[in-house]
């Protein structure tokens, strides 16, 4: 009750999109129509498709939509960014999957070993047909930003090299906002029999009825802050965080390092660009320590909120004081300036952005069904 009542409260507002009788995010735009469409008469031609979806939301960010139609084809889910995901949680996942008879399998698509495992289970999955038919076509699908087109860059690395004859492949494009890949595009990945790959846009479905399933998608990246505001998707992972308890597993993590006071003297304000990874420039051992020691700040603060927290963790109304507690604090520890209008808005972003990037820690958000 007490998450659930939290959650509502704080986004039943209509100008975010969601309704007060359950909620629903409105996010289609006009490519991600027509895309959809295309992908339904392709999927009649495919051989087999692969899913990708994110491995620390394997149920939420499946597109619904689609299911019925993508059940029905020789298909492999590949959960994308395990690195990302507790390993425990994933394997059990995996192992649910394989309760349901259907192949799964834990990738990171920049890793070339990962996408050589996929390889050969599709392989293995497409010989029963490889003898009859001359040409063969695998179709990635998934929601945005779950690492389709970081997956198909990675095959075609890997394909180069086991087929040098065949002709220069082209580059997808990646891109850490969802919505980047905005065409079909075919790629032959080998010869006898030839075996194509179609990488394919993202595409959600044109309204989330479910809030949860909506604010997960906004957590990982598949739906643009802007829609939901940074905020509220920082206001839900902190009360999923805090229902579970996990900050006080960080007892043991969460010492404050003694060179963070000198660094909050020399560097009072912080930019949220000051931890995202500079494409120019390589860190130095100065940037990790700051990284590193910002996260261990970040976690002692809220082992400490939450270990003190006297309220009823259940009720939705201490809930919302203790996460409003944390961003109050979460504003000291990343050295926001109080007289900022935007102070909220920055403290979300850097939170959201050691989220992502994995800094602090391995998360699965979705809970894994009863057999």
């Amino acid at each position: 009750m007490g998450k659930k009542g939290i959650i509502k409260k704080a986004m039943e507002v209509g100008e975010i999109g969601f309704s007060k009788d359950g909620g629903a995010i409105n996010w289609f735009p006009g490519h991600m129509a027509a895309a959809t469409r295309a992908i339904r008469s392709r999927l009649k031609l495919s051989d087999l498709v692969i899913e990708v979806r994110d491995a620390r939301i394997p149920f939420s960010s499946a597109n619904q939509d689609l299911q019925p139609q993508l059940s029905a084809k020789r298909r492999v889910i590949a959960l994308n960014k395990k690195d990302l995901a507790n390993s425990n949680v994933l394997n059990k996942w995996v192992r649910y999957f394989d309760s349901c008879k259907q192949d799964c399998l834990p990738i990171s698509a920049h890793s070339r070993s990962s996408v050589r495992k996929l390889l050969d289970l599709v392989e293995l999955k497409l010989k029963e047909v490889i003898s009859r038919e001359p040409t063969l076509l695998v179709m990635v699908v998934g929601v945005p930003n779950v690492g389709k087109s970081a997956l198909i860059n990675s095959i075609h690395q890997i394909a180069s090299t086991r087929f040098p004859l065949q002709e220069k492949m082209k580059r997808a494009t990646v891109g850490p906002l969802p919505g980047v890949t905005q065409d079909i595009a075919g790629y032959k990945i080998a010869h006898q029999p030839s075996i194509y790959v179609l990488d394919t846009p993202g595409v959600l479905v044109p309204n989330i009825p479910n809030i949860e399933i909506g604010l997960k998608l906004a957590l990982a990246g598949s739906v643009k802050d802007s829609v939901v505001g940074e905020d509220r998707i920082v206001q839900y992972l902190l009360t999923v965080l805090n229902t579970r308890g996990t900050p006080l597993h960080w007892k043991h993590l969460a010492n404050p390092i003694e060179e963070t006071a000198q660094i909050s003297e020399d560097k009072p304000d912080y930019n949220p660009k000051d931890i995202r990874p500079k494409m120019k420039k390589l860190p130095d051992a100065s940037d990790l320590l700051y990284v590193k020691d910002l996260v261990a700040e970040v976690r002692h603060a809220l082992y400490v909120t939450l270990s003190e927290f006297g309220g009823n963790i259940e009720d939705e109304n201490d809930m919302e004081c203790l996460v409003e507690h944390q961003f109050e604090v979460l504003q000291k520890v990343l050295r926001i300036p109080y007289k900022s209008s935007e102070a909220r808005l920055m403290v979300s972003k850097k939170f959201l952005t050691l989220f992502r990037s994995g800094k602090l820690g391995s998360f699965v958000l979705d809970d894994v069904p009863e057999s």
